[in-house]
């Protein structure tokens, strides 16, 4: 089994935890409360520019134009290809996209954010990809588990939120960052293996806490907007 593998195995909780949270069911059901809906996009906007970021501080953390070239292509992907899922979601809100733009991280995004930061800062480079992991693959596996179980056609109100994630290249993407991290893994010691465990660990936390940030919609007061 390689290291990757392992991830996934030590941490199949809190995957399992995430493909049953309401929100993540509601998107099969093609129900999730709209005020639900519009505080995701407000912090996924702000999340995807931080990933951005994250991608920036490893490059100067690279020493091969593979790698240069590989983080060129991610950050390219995020500024011209995720935000079309939010349009999905906005298109369901019945919001204009704009309009859920550039507004204040819930604690729960500023949390997840920083964690990545952190790693992309001050640690190394099987860290970072350890760190930014669980978001593609965790999406990736929704997006599986979602046509498995439920009745997902082009007439569902997310068929292109979970089609864009059921995706040939999210699926490469993936492989590419599991064999990166895998070979960086073979040359760590095991205090260092530690701390790429521990960032995948929180990783996988902070995707599920993310979905229960966004359906409660969570603020810096301690309370909810809105009650579900």
């Amino acid at each position: 089994m390689s290291f990757t593998e392992n991830l996934r195995h030590e941490n199949d909780d809190l995957f399992q935890k995430i493909f049953n949270h309401s929100f993540v069911k509601g998107i099969g059901n093609g129900d999730v409360p709209s005020e639900a809906v519009k505080h995701y996009i407000k912090a996924d906007f702000e999340y995807l520019n931080s990933f951005i970021k994250v991608y920036a501080l490893a490059i100067v953390k690279s020493s091969r134009r593979s790698d240069f070239q590989f983080f060129n292509e991610q950050i390219s992907f995020i500024l011209n290809d995720e935000t079309h899922p939010h349009h999905n979601f906005c298109q369901y809100a019945n919001v204009d996209y704009k309009s859920l733009q550039h507004h204040p991280l819930p604690p729960t995004a500023d949390h997840y954010i920083k964690h990545m930061l952190f790693h992309a800062q001050n640690g190394t480079l099987a860290e970072i990809y350890s760190a930014l992991l669980p978001c593609p693959w965790t999406y990736y596996e929704i997006a599986l588990n979602l046509i498995e179980h439920f009745n997902i056609n082009e007439e569902h109100p997310f068929y292109e939120w979970i089609s864009f994630y059921d995706r040939d290249d999210l699926k490469d993407l993936i492989l590419n960052l599991r064999k990166r991290l895998d070979s960086l893994a073979s040359l760590a010691n095991e205090n260092e293996k530690i701390n790429i465990r521990e960032a995948f660990r929180k990783s996988c936390e902070l995707e599920l806490k993310f979905w229960d940030m966004a359906y409660t919609c969570e603020n810096w007061s301690g309370s909810s907007e809105v009650s579900l």
